[in-house]
């Protein structure tokens, strides 16, 4: 590991609270209800107040309820003959929505208020992928430079300051690859305890408990808990930690290393990977399950046969109730302005207008015509470097095998190549900021190619000089284009002339509401 572990600490921490105060500052602009914080606000506040989500006043073209939560009034709730009456049909687990009730509940219901988990889990992800980044290179300048990218991409940076699912996604897919690597190191590193030790045996040894896999598996039930799309990274996880033992047994010289994977490590990895996240995902659904009023509850008819039958009723209403959410998200097609397909998400073609109102006064900017944007898309430099980056990576693994380049591949591969088929099989409507969980593994395939460019200690001077010149350039190109970009992706007036200069294709123009 270069550096000391003082530094592996303090430098991930100086950029996280970089990335924090970007984060931070003026979170409570713009004082609007923006984009879909619509439906994740009110059913964050629900589940604070009656532990499920209920309906509120109004609808999207008459949005009540937003109008009296942004004057302070938080009597925004249908009243029904019967409360199970108004129980609210959601698309999305509980648990993101439980994280930003949280912020609710310390700040009040105001912009601030149910941005803060956003922006907290958003900062907080900045840590880990320095640290994840620092573990994997045993790098810690790479480490940091994994960290200060991240903090300088728009798309994560917008939706670290909106009260959105999908930073919630990231987080825990973020978390969980991060303790993975970490029981990747700790099952290796029993694995070569016990051959300088122990008499060998063509099997292996067993290796013992693994809490940082149980961890990784808690993360991954949490990301399902957000959101359904969870499950891509779980089944990929999964896959990779089994590889990786197998990978470790074959590498200290066990002689049946497939045998011992399967007999020794798969059933700790069943319960892991597979009991953990279930588990997990259960366990958010408390609230449902404790209360009468939840959407298909059948409170009533639970509790009519005696404590048996009202367990049983209450996982077979909950299951119908899954299986209604993944048939609704199945049907789901209609046309929407921002909607873009998966394969232009790389190239930044189709943002997303989180905010733009119209009709603004010429006196708050000085001009005839003023804007005030919030436009979700990632920083061109950093997004278009990094498509690159996988590029390379690609041929990395084919020519070394190296399991960081193959493990990178495989997540970015889990949280994009899935929206290929819902695009050609369902035609389903999609955003742009469905990218955003992949979007830290991404800076970790340019950090990656970065420490291939920069080269070993032992590479000569010169060779590593020209290097890190290079990647120096590279981050510097970052954070000019992200500091052009920041006034519209928080809300700062501009002149329209202003606004106009900063986008970067015709189609950014027409993502802005008319």
């Amino acid at each position: 590991m270069q550096g000391t572990a003082l530094w592996g600490w303090l430098g991930p921490l100086l950029v996280t609270i970089f990335g924090g105060v970007l984060r931070f500052v003026r979170l409570d602009e713009p004082r609007a209800v923006v984009f879909d914080e619509t439906y994740y606000i009110k059913d964050a506040y629900s589940l604070i107040t009656y532990g499920v989500e209920r309906v509120t006043l109004g609808d999207s073209k008459n949005p009540i309820a937003d109008r009296r939560l942004l004057a302070g009034d938080t009597d925004i709730w249908k009243q029904c003959p019967e409360a199970a009456d108004c129980a609210s049909f959601v698309a999305h687990p509980p648990l993101g929505k439980w994280m930003i009730g949280a912020g609710e509940w310390l700040f009040g219901m105001t912009p601030f208020g149910w941005r803060f988990a956003a922006a907290v889990i958003g900062t907080l992800s900045i840590l880990i992928l320095a640290r994840v980044a620092r573990r994997m290179t045993r790098s810690t300048l790479l480490g940091c430079l994994a960290g200060f990218l991240l903090a300088l991409d728009g798309l994560h940076l917008v939706l670290s300051r909106t009260a959105l699912l999908d930073i919630f996604l990231m987080f825990w897919v973020l978390a969980a690859f991060a303790c993975l690597v970490a029981d990747r190191d700790a099952a290796r590193q029993r694995l070569a305890d016990w051959y300088d030790s122990s008499p060998l045996s063509p099997h292996g040894p067993r290796l013992g408990p693994r809490p940082w896999r149980i961890a990784a598996g808690v993360c991954l039930g949490a990301a399902c808990a957000v959101k359904w799309s969870g499950v891509f990274f779980l089944i990929a996880f999964a896959v990779l930690s089994v590889m990786w033992d197998l990978g470790a047994r074959r590498a200290v010289g066990i002689r049946r290393p497939y045998q011992g994977t399967f007999s020794l490590d798969v059933p700790g990895a069943v319960a892991a990977l597979g009991l953990a996240p279930a588990a997990t995902f259960v366990a958010t659904w408390a609230g449902w399950f404790a209360t009468a009023d939840g959407y298909g509850r059948g409170w009533e008819q639970a509790t009519s046969s005696g404590p048996m039958f009202f367990v049983l009723d209450s996982a077979r209403s909950w299951l119908k109730y899954q299986t209604q959410v993944l048939g609704y998200h199945t049907g789901l097609d209609d046309y929407h302005p921002y909607m873009s397909e998966p394969w232009t998400w790389p190239l930044l073609i189709r943002p997303v207008s989180f905010h733009y109102p119209a009709g603004l006064p010429s006196s708050v900017c000085g001009a005839d015509k003023c804007s005030q944007a919030v436009l979700g898309v990632g920083t061109p430099a950093l997004w278009y470097a990094a498509g690159l980056a996988l590029l390379g990576l690609v041929a990395w693994y084919v020519a070394t095998r190296d399991w960081r380049a193959g493990a990178v591949l495989l997540v970015v591969a889990a949280g994009w190549l899935p929206w290929f088929y819902y695009s050609f099989a369902d035609h389903r409507t999609m955003y742009l900021f469905y990218m955003i969980p992949v979007v830290p593994f991404m800076v970790l395939a340019l950090v990656l190619v970065a420490g291939l460019a920069i080269g070993r200690e032992s590479a000569p001077p010169g060779r590593r000089a020209l290097g890190a010149a290079a990647v120096g350039a590279l981050a510097l190109v970052v954070l000019i284009n992200f500091w052009w970009l920041y006034p519209v992706l928080v809300a700062e007036t501009l002149t329209q002339a202003e606004w106009w200069a900063r986008m970067l294709m015709r189609s950014w123009v027409d993502a802005a509401p008319k």
